[in-house]
């Protein structure tokens, strides 16, 4: 008899370790070798070169350094992001509880009076005092509960790959603004300086005309010349203005408030962060969050199969009960073991069937998104190479063009004071030096966020031991139980 309740235990407890999920698998995605666009890339391990922890240190501006603290400190969208992974952890947390004994107590208290007439009593009181503690607990025969823990354990990580990628796309948004804000200041001193000669070049014609050298269409000519840079120049402020209030909304400032310094020299741009599209789907939070949705609709899968099976609970209940109001003198112990509860499924209108197709659709759904979130990253890191190369090469070449149009109009400037030319060539020559000038700042301002949607593409700066340090784990399964497959249930 022994030895047939020692099998009986031992049966129960292998079948509470048995799952019907599925084996969790996720969708191939063969990264190449290498980037179509890191041709001329010096590729080696993130722990040893490019920027290390915060990516955009390497800027090396303090200014940024601090809009950076205080964007997570005091950021909405930062907020409610973490606001959101609280919830899934704690969802987490109750799913986890649920595997273990609910234990509740209680109290009662019954008083009882029998009529004279239809008792031998003869009407006499009487009363009942109870107080005893139940204990129940759900085997957790097929899984279901823990796949159920499981899913949302994943759901969790995913949270926290969340609330990664907000930071890291906050963080990228912020730099790229702020980049654009120090280019457009860069901009306004090449327009005051340019101001400033259309000033003395139309003093020059002035000048000219009252000796009676030039005519009052050069003078015309140069003063319209004037006129169109100061107005640029109030569009450059307008447009500066702009950029100011989105930084102060990205760092959940009051614009109205919120002002940034001028400066006038352009950061330097970095070095590329070293990366190998092996590593991709390792470092970006958004593809991790993505992997471990796969994880949690893949348990999901367990939960509703689980639904087919019969679930089975046990109870025990311990207490005390007295006559009343000597609880304390004169109790008598109760207790009970049981009932040992087992309920089947029989008849539900197909509603088992329904829900365990749609979690395969769930599942097949995230794993077409996780996909679709890796084919993505592939092609954001390539088109931030191709942008920062063609953009390198661009600036070379547009810092020559800019040479020799300035150049150019010294020289035109010159010829005209020395009455060998007319104005319209000092105005053509000044028309094309600015557009140069000013295209060549564009492209150092476009290389530079090229860096940075370079380093959101790849998922953030690396620390040391190539660590992604955007707060989510560099496995995109970490965090996520494994899954066991087996226990294969009828279909």
């Amino acid at each position: 008899m022994r030895v047939a309740r020692t099998v009986s235990v031992l049966a129960l407890l292998g079948l509470a370790g048995c799952s019907l999920a599925p084996r969790l698998e996720l969708p191939v995605v063969s990264p190449a070798p290498s980037y179509k666009g890191a041709a001329d890339w010096n590729l080696a391990s993130p722990a040893d070169h490019g920027p290390r922890g915060e990516w955009w240190t390497a800027f090396d501006d303090p200014v940024l350094d601090d809009l950076m603290r205080r964007l997570d400190r005091a950021s909405p969208t930062v907020a409610a992001a973490v606001a959101r992974f609280e919830q899934a952890q704690a969802a987490s947390e109750a799913a986890a509880g649920a595997r273990s004994p609910v234990g509740s107590a209680s109290a009662s208290l019954t008083r009882r009076r029998a009529s004279a007439a239809g008792d031998d009593s003869g009407g006499d009181e009487s009363g009942v005092a109870v107080l005893g503690g139940l204990l129940r607990y759900e085997l957790d025969l097929w899984g279901r509960l823990r796949n159920e823990a499981a899913a949302r354990d994943a759901e969790s990580a995913a949270s926290a790959a969340d609330l990664a990628n907000t930071r890291l796309s906050l963080q990228a948004a912020l730099a790229d603004t702020y980049l654009r804000l120090r280019g457009l200041d860069a901009e306004a001193a090449l327009i005051d300086e340019a101001v400033c000669a259309y000033e003395r070049a139309h003093q020059l014609t002035v000048t000219r005309q009252e000796s009676g050298a030039a005519s009052g269409l050069e003078t015309g000519r140069s003063e319209v010349q004037l006129t169109r840079a100061r107005a640029l120049r109030h569009s450059l402020q307008r447009r500066r203005a702009q950029l100011e209030n989105q930084v102060a909304t990205l760092v959940g400032e009051t614009p109205t408030t919120f002002t940034l310094p001028l400066n006038r020299t352009l950061p330097t741009t970095p070095e590329a962060p070293p990366s190998l599209p092996s590593e991709l789907l390792e470092r970006r939070p958004d593809v991790a969050a993505a992997a471990r949705r796969v994880a949690a609709a893949n348990a999901r899968i367990g939960v509703a199969r689980a639904a087919y099976f019969p679930s089975l609970s046990i109870e025990t209940s311990v207490g005390v009960q007295s006559v009343s109001r000597h609880l304390a003198s004169s109790p008598a112990s109760v207790w009970a073991l049981g009932p040992l509860a087992v309920v089947a499924p029989l008849v539900d209108g197909g509603r088992r069937q329904a829900q365990l197709r749609q979690s395969r659709g769930l599942h097949a759904e995230a794993s077409a998104k996780y996909r679709e979130t890796a084919l993505t990253a592939f092609r954001e890191v390539e088109d931030a190479l191709a942008a920062r190369q063609r953009l390198s090469e661009e600036a070379d070449e547009l810092q020559l063009a800019a040479a020799a149009a300035t150049r150019t109009q010294a020289l035109a400037l010159s010829a005209y004071r020395d009455g060998a030319s007319d104005y319209l060539e000092v105005v053509t020559a000044q028309t094309a030096a600015l557009e140069a000038q000013r295209a060549e700042l564009a492209t150092l301002t476009a290389r530079l966020q090229s860096f940075v949607a370079l380093v959101r593409a790849l998922g953030g700066g690396t620390g040391s031991g190539g660590r992604s340090l955007l707060g989510a784990p560099d496995d995109p399964e970490a965090g996520c139980p494994p899954l066991q497959a087996g226990c294969q249930p009828a279909t």
